[in-house]
């Protein structure tokens, strides 16, 4: 991909981004939490821009005021997986013990072929209508995923010269982890991260839709949706408003996903390519070596210095039995 066209692609992404965010974060604090219902159901104008929902609620408000919920539960989701589902990864990767490897990434796999709305059914059942339990079960449906592709990503960085040479040197095990094999695998990370993103919203508001997720006279933008299904036609804005929001986040987000995976792939990044970019070249690569070699030198040295110290003790030791036997 050309350089003009990953810079339009995320200017055109950035773009659609505007409107679903600027509706989250600024909805919020130029709307009352209590939507009042004063309004006829399903009524066009008398003061209502978007119209009423069938509880003679302000679209406009529920739409300004519903972003938080319906973007805010995705994003900490998707967050929470990275941040698990990362630290798994990375640790699979850089242990050198296969049992580690088996012992971190099997138990995770098991969420894999789980259905989405049956682990969010599941999860809320104790907190029913509660947003933390949304997040909670869309991380965990997201950790696996993001787990196995961080690690595969990690691999030949944990394994480069760079990484051994940090353990040479008697790096921690977490700088190793943090400082170097989580750095080469950022770009991937936050591609990845991208992409999620747009996919828990769609499951956030497809687990309110069905009614398994928040309560029912919620202004989330999913729950809006479900309730105004019904009359489409006779108020098409209660439905079109909430899920050109949805749509236009979801795309610029992917969007602006494509041009981070872009970018990752130029630089070296990007699955196997996150490998080859965490391999060292030129000057990187002899720094490498050479702290390697010091390393290994000093190793080395300590070795010489405890044989020469024994030899001169065995010698002494010999000297002062030979002077001895004369005496006598």
């Amino acid at each position: 991909m050309s350089t003009v066209r990953r810079v339009r692609r995320r200017a055109t992404g950035a773009l659609l981004l505007v409107p679903p965010v600027g509706a989250a974060v600024v909805g919020p604090f130029v709307t009352e939490a209590r939507i009042p219902s004063d309004g006829m159901p399903y009524a066009l104008g008398d003061g209502h821009p978007l119209g009423t929902d069938a509880l003679g609620r302000d679209v406009l408000t529920l739409v300004l005021r519903g972003g938080a919920s319906a973007l805010g539960v995705a994003c900490a989701a998707v967050a929470l997986a990275v941040a698990v589902g990362g630290v798994l990864g990375l640790a699979a990767a850089v242990s050198r013990s296969r049992w580690l490897d088996d012992l971190l990434m099997r138990p995770v796999e098991l969420l894999l072929p789980l259905p989405s709305l049956l682990v969010i059914s599941v999860v809320g059942v104790g907190w029913r209508g509660h947003p933390v339990a949304v997040a909670l079960a869309v991380a965990a449906l997201n950790v696996p995923a993001v787990a196995r592709l961080l690690r595969a990503a990690a691999l030949d960085a944990a394994g480069g010269p760079v990484a051994e040479a940090m353990r040479l040197q008697g790096e921690s095990w977490a700088r190793v982890l943090f400082g170097h094999v989580g750095r080469a695998v950022l770009p991937v990370a936050a591609a990845d991260a991208g992409t999620r993103v747009g996919t828990a919203v769609f499951t956030v508001a497809a687990a309110n839709f069905l009614g398994l997720g928040l309560d029912p006279t919620s202004p989330d933008w999913g729950v809006v949706i479900a309730a105004s299904r019904e009359a489409l036609f006779v108020q098409p804005w209660a439905v079109l408003a909430p899920t050109l929001l949805l749509v236009m986040f979801t795309v610029g987000a992917n969007l602006l996903a494509d041009g981070l995976l872009a970018d990752a792939n130029t630089t070296g990044g990007g699955g196997k390519r996150a490998g080859r970019r965490a391999k060292p070249t030129g000057d990187d690569a002899r720094a490498a070596g050479k702290s390697a070699e010091e390393a290994v030198g000093k190793r080395a040295g300590k070795k010489k210095a405890g044989a020469r110290a024994g030899e001169k003790g065995t010698t002494r030791q010999g000297t002062e039995t030979e002077a001895a036997t004369w005496n006598r």
